[in-house]
């Protein structure tokens, strides 16, 4: 069997951050008594499209890191570039709060460089390279 331990780390802290950011939204929820869509409440909708974000990036992200995996082409760097990647949704979902403006930025940048390094290494396994 094939045990993709570098992707299995990566899915479970994506697992936590998605149960974080869900929880961040509870906690909104709660406290203004909001129990269907957001309210009008701007934070309420900031924590939503955080979380929307997340489950928008995450798969498509893990998938290519599960792949480039099991392609052996993980060396590495690969655990590094999960770590930001995982770290950057963190910042993504502090900066959409709007009191830490950079991590928006940040979650966005770690997100796309993770996806364009892992689709290059993959498409150089598919090529042979």
């Amino acid at each position: 069997m094939l045990l993709l331990k570098t992707t299995l780390c990566l899915t479970i802290a994506a697992a936590l951050v998605n149960f974080w950011l869900g929880m961040r939204c509870g906690q909104v929820r709660s406290a203004e008594k909001i129990s269907v869509g957001d309210g009008g409440n701007e934070l309420l909708m900031r924590r939503m499209r955080a979380q929307a974000n997340f489950v928008e990036q995450a798969p498509i992200t893990l998938l290519l890191f599960g792949l480039v995996e099991a392609a052996g082409r993980g060396t590495w760097w690969l655990a590094p570039l999960g770590a930001a990647f995982i770290l950057g949704r963190i910042c993504h979902g502090f900066g959409m709060d709007g009191n830490f403006k950079a991590g928006r930025p940040i979650g966005m940048a770690t997100g796309m460089l993770a996806q364009l390094v892992l689709m290059i290494v993959g498409l150089m396994a598919v090529l042979g390279y």
